[in-house]
């Protein structure tokens, strides 16, 4: 061997180059880093500092008397809760709205879809459409049309009641009524819940059907032994969705009552009107955090609870029950 091919023998391989798996792997994390940067500034970090707070008595306008006070947050929440407080008193309303509320807007949800899954409806695009335009107005501007509509003196449905002879409760001004009117106004949006059970729908093999009837079984045989089990999935997921919306139930409530007040009568005086008024009108963003973290701690039981109970009814087709 001469000394040049010995030198070139011996000279270091050639660096590999990046492998086409590895470097798309990089282009994709490059693209989602404002996702993750998202993530963490907005959303991780504000949920340690909220933590972290609750265990404070910090105060926005006393901000240098800022010092930890352990558990006192808690305790004082835990008082109003078993003495009918204010944090007692919002989340007993809370809970009646989700009662009221989260069935019923299931049920029509689940109607209006079936109603537009049936083949012989004429004009179905049309009423989709109809069905889910109040989704995308803003909560705002359909809270205060609903407000003229369901006033008791004024509104359309108070005239059309009184032309035959019927009494018009004045709905949001009555503590009777108020939480009902609620109802009313998020019964309205139910467009985009319609489309998720109608996609499910859609998906449930016609077969089946034929089946229950060849055994002679009827409408409601069919609805009970095919739809709801082969559904139950979209089911399951739109009743957490509803638990979930349920918990963040704050902007119609309080465009009704800005002063975060409750009224008429503290009616509508929801768990997160106090959280805002405790850290917004009080600014004890200390005991406000601490009744942050207890509704999150509600929402992840009743979603475990609701995790748990799903083997029981919840039908994956292809898998086991």
């Amino acid at each position: 061997m001469t000394t040049v091919e010995y030198k070139e023998s011996i000279q270091a391989p050639a660096p590999r180059k990046m492998s086409l798996a590895r470097r798309e792997m990089l282009i994709g994390l490059a693209f989602l880093s404002p996702w993750f940067i998202g993530l963490v500034v907005f959303t991780t970090l504000p949920i340690i500092a909220s933590l972290v707070l609750s265990f404070t008595n910090f105060n926005l306008l006393h901000p240098a008397d800022f010092k930890f006070i352990g558990l006192d947050n808690y305790t004082r929440m835990w008082n109003e809760l078993l003495n009918n407080g204010p944090s007692g008193a919002s989340l007993g309303i809370t809970v009646r709205f989700a009662l009221m509320s989260v069935p019923l807007t299931i049920c029509l949800a689940l109607a209006l879809a079936l109603l537009l899954n049936q083949k012989l409806l004429a004009g179905k695009p049309v009423f989709r459409t109809l069905f889910f335009m109040p989704v995308l107005i803003p909560l705002v501007a359909s809270t205060i049309v609903w407000q003229g509509f369901l006033n008791g003196s004024t509104g359309w449905l108070a005239q059309i009641l009184h032309a035959v002879g019927l009494p018009a409760p004045d709905w949001f001004s009555d503590p009777a009524w108020a939480l009902a009117g609620l109802v009313l106004l998020g019964v309205w949006g139910v467009g985009n819940m319609m489309l998720i059970f109608l996609a499910g729908l859609q998906g449930v093999p016609t077969e089946l059907y034929e089946a229950v009837k060849i055994d002679g079984g009827g409408a409601w045989a069919r609805f009970r032994h095919v739809t709801l089990p082969m559904i139950s999935p979209v089911l399951f997921y739109n009743i957490l969705i509803s638990i979930i919306g349920v918990s963040q139930y704050f902007t119609q409530a309080y465009v009704l009552d800005p002063g975060a007040t409750g009224n008429p009568g503290g009616s509508t005086y929801f768990y997160n009107l106090n959280l805002y008024k405790e850290g917004w009108s009080y600014n004890e963003m200390g005991f406000a955090s601490a009744l942050a973290w207890l509704m999150m701690l509600i929402v992840v039981v009743a979603a475990l609870l609701l995790f748990r109970t799903s083997a029981r009814w919840v039908f994956y087709a292809g898998g086991d029950r």
